[in-house]
């Protein structure tokens, strides 16, 4: 497959509501089909970390999908009915008796392309109590374009945003359930993954309130120099941006970090 050189963005900023999937998969229809009505029509569409249930931990294991069908069904279908991919925000994804906080992300077609369960569980949210972590890295390919993701706490972990960019992203997709009083922490990470590892950033929060958590949005899509092209405020949205994936090899050339690394030292 050739290469893709820009790619529309579409990030589905949204609410969530708490234990309430049904409530949650009609929401995200309705907002999936104002997306692509966007002029530009989006290439990507992004949305948030755990979108299908919240963090109704103590409910999830009668709440996650199964083997995530009801997720992958719909995606994929609107995926190859709009010619458009999808990086599936997370889900609550049941698999026996474990459950895991997956990515899905589907191609044009319709067609499965990646699948990423979270690998650091968030203890102050007692994630570690009701969730499994995964275990393989969130690699794939993107219309020819290397891309990777991460979940929400996994972006406190530089050498996991290093070790996918050195495995040759571009891209990294952040799906996230962000919270307050953290917001000065989730700009900085973000920006820091991007100019560190010279690759755009696009990352996607929800909004709302759970319990006595409530979350900020602030989605976001940074480019390789750490330049906000794209943010959202606390309300829900859909945002768009454009990105110039030649940008990413613009600046690896300019600074050649990678190239400059001692890792025998470190």
């Amino acid at each position: 497959m050739s290469e893709t050189k820009q790619l529309h963005l579409a990030l589905i900023q949204m609410d969530i509501t708490i234990g309430e999937p049904d409530r949650n998969f009609a929401r995200l229809e309705m907002l999936l089909q104002e997306a692509v009505q966007n002029d530009p029509k989006p290439d990507v569409i992004v949305f948030p970390e755990m979108w299908n249930t919240g963090y109704a931990l103590t409910e999830i294991q009668q709440l996650a999908d199964v083997n995530g069908e009801r997720t992958k069904s719909l995606l994929s279908s609107f995926a190859k009915a709009n010619h458009v991919n999808i990086i599936g925000g997370s889900i609550a994804d049941k698999k026996e008796d474990r459950v895991l906080n997956t990515i899905y992300a589907f191609d044009r077609e319709g067609a499965e392309i990646a699948e990423y369960s979270k690998i650091h569980l968030f203890r102050l949210m007692d994630e570690e109590k009701f969730l499994h972590s995964g275990d393989q890295l969130g690699r794939f390919e993107l219309e020819g374009v290397p891309a990777g993701a991460m979940i929400c706490y996994d972006i406190r972990f530089p050498e996991l945003a290093r070790k996918l960019a050195l495995d040759g992203a571009r891209i990294l997709f952040v799906p996230a359930e962000w919270p307050h009083p953290r917001l000065h922490h989730w700009r900085t990470l973000l920006m820091a993954r991007a100019i560190e590892n010279q690759m755009y950033v696009v990352s996607c929060n929800r909004v709302g309130t759970s319990g006595t958590t409530s979350f900020f949005g602030h989605s976001m899509v940074i480019d390789p120099w750490g330049e906000v092209l794209v943010e959202g405020d606390e309300s829900e949205a859909i945002l768009h941006s454009t990105i110039d994936l030649e940008e990413v090899v613009r600046v690896r050339a300019k600074i050649p970090v990678f190239e400059d690394r001692r890792p025998h030292l470190y």
